[in-house]
């Protein structure tokens, strides 16, 4: 029987800037539904698959199991919880052997803590964090009903996925060698702490690398977007070195972080292959991915490449078309079909 697999991150879309920024914050009773409108999104097919769902302390899986449409068989994973990234993680690694697809509700954080534990299983990612540059703005019943067709393999999965880059940064210190891995970016801030992690002032970013861009979306890869668009699916990636905007030769207006536009000073850009590292020197600063800043660093020399093996993600509108022309989602005959 196909198996879809589900994970709903409670701590996704809660983070600070959410609050500093003014955008709307994605509540746990919020992703109680996106996972029941997943649900229900899988009766799109007959003998839809049956699911294996992410536990967590918010009550997110309960819900999913006890709201459960009729010929859904849910489950919740027998696995220790720690209300950190390192629950993705661990139910990803599960669901690569176990799932045909993987539904994710959260942002880049999680999207990119699934894909990195979840091998060649498609993902359907669902925007419910707070950097949503690679998770879909998409409704929860459409990505059910996506999730179905393809575990089902009521469409080819090789024609309606394509396969998303990631960025790889290695900083050499004087405490050692420190590793990172990002999905849509890794940024160099300097600020010399952690902190909260979320990176809040724009202020505070030196550059990065990232692995798609434009001017649509959030972050780092919005500033690089308005230079020059690097598509999910193009080759290698691009470095950006920011600037004073006061003193800088040309800058450009980019959406930052969720609801907060600013003008960046631009020093540097340039297009990268696959393996091609940028390589950036850090006094005294941080290291972080897709807008969460991860690793301190003091006197440091960072490398940080964009690599081509990151997940196959699902594209929903191409499943769902694909399946309207097989007629996956028609039955019986009306006059009309002649």
């Amino acid at each position: 029987m196909a198996r879809v697999g589900l994970v709903a991150n409670p701590a996704a879309g809660r983070d600070i800037r959410r609050l500093t920024g003014g955008a709307s914050v994605v509540d746990n009773r919020a992703k109680r539904r996106v996972a029941e409108c997943v649900l229900n999104g899988l009766t799109a097919v007959d003998d839809p698959p049956s699911v294996g769902v992410m536990p967590d302390k918010a009550g997110i899986a309960r819900h999913a199991l006890e709201e459960a449409p009729p010929g859904v068989d849910v489950g919740i994973l027998d696995m220790r919880t720690e209300d950190s990234a390192a629950d993705s993680r661990r139910a990803a690694a599960r669901f690569r052997e176990s799932a045909d697809t993987v539904v994710v509700l959260g942002g880049d954080g999680t999207t990119r803590d699934v894909a990195l534990e979840v091998g060649d299983v498609p993902l359907v990612g669902v925007s419910t964090g707070t950097n949503n540059v690679v998770p879909a703005p998409v409704d929860g019943t459409v990505a059910g009903a996506v999730a179905a067709v393809v575990a089902t393999g009521r469409v080819d999965a090789d024609a309606v996925t394509r396969r998303h880059g990631l960025v790889e940064a290695t900083a050499a210190d004087v405490s050692g060698e420190k590793t990172l891995t990002g999905l849509a970016a890794v940024e160099v801030t300097d600020t010399s702490f952690v902190g909260t992690r979320a990176v809040v002032d724009p202020s505070d970013l030196v550059g990065g690398v990232v692995s798609r861009a434009h001017p649509a979306e959030i972050g780092l890869p919005s500033v690089a977007g308005c230079l020059a668009p690097v598509a999910p699916d193009d080759p290698g990636g691009a470095a950006v070195r920011l600037a004073d905007p006061d003193t800088a030769a040309r800058t450009v207006r980019g959406l930052v972080a969720p609801g907060l536009t600013t003008r960046v000073g631009i020093a540097d850009h340039r297009r990268l292959d696959w393996d091609e590292p940028a390589v950036f020197e850090v006094s005294d600063g941080v290291v972080g991915a897709d807008g969460e800043r991860a690793v301190e660093l003091v006197d440091a020399t960072v490398e940080i490449t964009p690599v081509a093996d990151g997940p196959r993600l699902v594209e929903p509108r191409d499943v769902l078309a694909a399946a309207g022309e097989a007629g996956v989602l028609v039955q019986g005959v009306t006059s009309a079909d002649g």
